[in-house]
């Protein structure tokens, strides 16, 4: 364990490190001002670090919602409780991290993309959200399985999988 440690703070100590560390906080803030310049709030209203939280509740959807229509469409984020939450069972904020993307060599200018991914994702989600029928999640699960809404989410789906696949996976080679 101690040997594990050791190597850990022998990597954070090189000047590769600390530019991945950099490029991190970059893409965040790059992500973060994007998202906002669309019109999404952010919880602290920007970022210093490597994620963010967005409040949901504004374009009418939470957290579950905007989680499951983005992890449809091949994005990883976490719903997340924002200040005011009743309960951490219906957050309303969905939380976005930059490191993994940026091991993957995202700059900017693939973050700007991003940010437009996920910006017709939450899109999509308010369209299925307005959709006739219930408001709860396995309501929006079923919502999301009819034909016209499975069509865009296929199709939004592919150009996301179309994009990622340019940027190899350290330690994939084959992916």
């Amino acid at each position: 364990f101690s040997k594990a440690i050791a190597v850990a703070l022998k990597d954070c100590a090189t000047e590769e490190f600390r530019q991945y560390g950099r490029q991190v906080i970059e893409n965040s803030q790059t992500l973060c001002n994007e998202l906002i310049r669309r019109g999404y709030k952010i919880v602290t209203g920007g970022t210093e670090n490597h994620l963010f939280s967005v409040d949901l509740r504004s374009v009418g959807l939470n957290g579950s919602k905007g989680e499951r229509v983005l992890e449809e469409i091949s994005i990883a984020t976490n719903k997340n409780t924002c200040p005011g939450d009743k309960s951490a069972l219906s957050p309303s904020g969905i939380r976005i991290g930059t490191p993994a993307l940026t091991s993957r060599n995202f700059k900017r200018e693939e973050f700007l993309r991003v940010a437009d991914f996920i910006d017709q994702g939450f899109k999509l989600a308010v369209e299925i959200n307005q959709a006739e029928g219930g408001q709860t999640l396995k309501d929006f699960k079923e919502k999301m399985s009819r034909p016209e809404f499975d069509q865009k989410l296929k199709a939004l789906r592919e150009q996301v999988e179309n994009f990622a696949v340019q940027f190899p996976m350290p330690g994939l080679d084959d992916y």
